[in-house]
């Protein structure tokens, strides 16, 4: 049976073993994790094609193994200043509710697994910051991570998006 840790309007699942394994990546300053279980593969950084009209941070469409993936940079999806691509940009490949992602994100650190006291809740920040999509702040030594939950953070919304502009 899976632990869950409640935060107001979210609920999160921690595994029976009371684990969460994530892989940890960087944007600009900060750390962040992403359940490991939603990633599919990492590829470096290649060129899209762009998709005209699409929203900012939609960068464009890539032929992967004969499927069409959408690549969102989440430098402009969280607004945090102009992207670089240089050779430590990594696109980690997820898989949504069955489709497939590209996520654009200065650089990939590691794979850990946190236990659930690492797991804190993310603080509220009223309506002056959208926090639905935090699983809340996972604590490692000296570090900390702003964990994402994937799924929440590509809502239907923007999946159905993605899925017109992918056609």
């Amino acid at each position: 049976m899976a632990e869950v840790l409640h935060r107001p309007n979210q609920a999160i699942a921690i595994p029976a073993d009371g684990r969460l394994e994530v892989v940890t990546f960087t944007l600009g300053l900060e750390e962040y994790g992403i359940d490991i279980q939603r990633v599919q593969e990492l590829r470096g950084y290649d060129t899209v094609t762009c998709i005209a009209n699409a929203p900012a941070h939609i960068k464009g469409v890539v032929n992967l193994r004969g499927i069409i993936v959408p690549i969102i940079d989440m430098r402009i999806r969280f607004n945090l200043g102009e992207p670089r691509y240089d050779e430590f940009t990594v696109v980690i490949v997820l898989n949504i509710g069955g489709r497939v992602v590209g996520m654009v994100v200065d650089s990939v650190s590691d794979v850990i697994t946190l236990s659930a006291d690492q797991i804190k809740p993310a603080p509220e920040m009223g309506s002056a910051m959208d926090t639905d999509y935090l699983i809340g702040l996972g604590t490692l030594d000296e570090r900390m991570l702003i964990l994402v939950d994937i799924d929440r953070l590509m809502s239907g919304e923007e999946l159905g998006l993605i899925e017109k502009l992918a056609a």
